[in-house]
């Protein structure tokens, strides 16, 4: 049956310098075919290439590189790969040509960035792989997906931001909406009937039990270059709050 394996964990959590965008970064294995879910930004490159040299593979062991959606901090290191065409949805793809100018998710040069890949579109009952299918997810970007794998353990959503995070689902919308929240809502319902455990965008993976988010792995990070007796660094515990793009009103493929 086929296998989910993270290479690279999703966090939530951020500063007040900004965003630290760590995605999940997911390995999706099914009768020898390997699907890389989301590639990450950056400056997770180099913890990417080790995650997979752990496995003993190479960017070159990749067959096709699976994209929940184009936002920055999910993408940037597709060019790793130049031997896995690049899994996309055509609304995600359309819509990274002429973004939003507040959507920093979606930086201008995206859609010039992602044509150099070899693109192939994909939607919803797509079978990818054996016992590996497309979900449409959209609302949290326009072309928002995410993979139902049949796994041993039960079927796994792998739904990048459409599934963000535990907390997300408890609170029925992602973190961050950029396209439509009615829809984001929709899609989070959606992929929650559909599965029995999730490998969110944002988080650890889990199961819903009694209403009750229940973490599948213990929680991990280190941070370096910071000691808690660093002067001036200071650890707050705010409300879980919910970012809605202005001008979302406008939004148009």
């Amino acid at each position: 049956m086929p296998n989910v394996d993270i290479l690279l964990p999703g966090y939530s959590f951020a500063t007040d310098s900004g965003l630290v965008a760590f995605c999940s970064v997911v390995l999706v294995e099914s009768e020898g075919r390997r699907i890389l879910v989301d590639t990450g930004h950056g400056g997770r490159r180099v913890a990417l290439a080790e995650a997979l040299q752990k496995r003993d593979l190479t960017p070159q062991d990749v067959d096709l590189v699976f994209m929940t959606h184009a936002h920055y901090d999910h993408v940037q290191n597709f060019d790793l790969f130049p031997n896995a065409p690049m899994l996309l949805h055509p609304k995600e793809r359309k819509y990274a040509q002429r973004p939003h100018r507040n959507d920093f998710g979606t930086p201008q040069w995206t859609g010039a960035a992602i044509e150099t890949a070899r693109i192939q579109e994909v939607v919803e009952g797509d079978e990818i792989a054996k016992g590996v299918r497309v979900i449409d997810l959209p609302g949290h970007s326009p072309g928002s997906m995410g993979l139902l794998v049949e796994t041993a353990e039960g079927t796994a959503a792998v739904g990048g931001d459409a599934l963000h995070s535990g907390a997300a689902v408890l609170q029925g919308r992602p973190r961050l909406i950029f396209w439509n929240e009615q829809e984001a809502r929709d899609s989070l319902r959606k992929v929650v009937a559909a599965a029995d455990l999730f490998y969110p965008g944002h988080d650890r993976p889990f199961r819903l039990a009694d209403g009750e988010v229940n973490y599948l792995t213990p929680f991990q990070l280190t941070l370096v270059h910071l000691t808690p007796d660093q002067q001036g660094l200071e650890f707050t515990d705010p409300p879980l709050s919910f970012w809605i793009m202005p001008g979302i009103e406008e939004q148009r493929l």
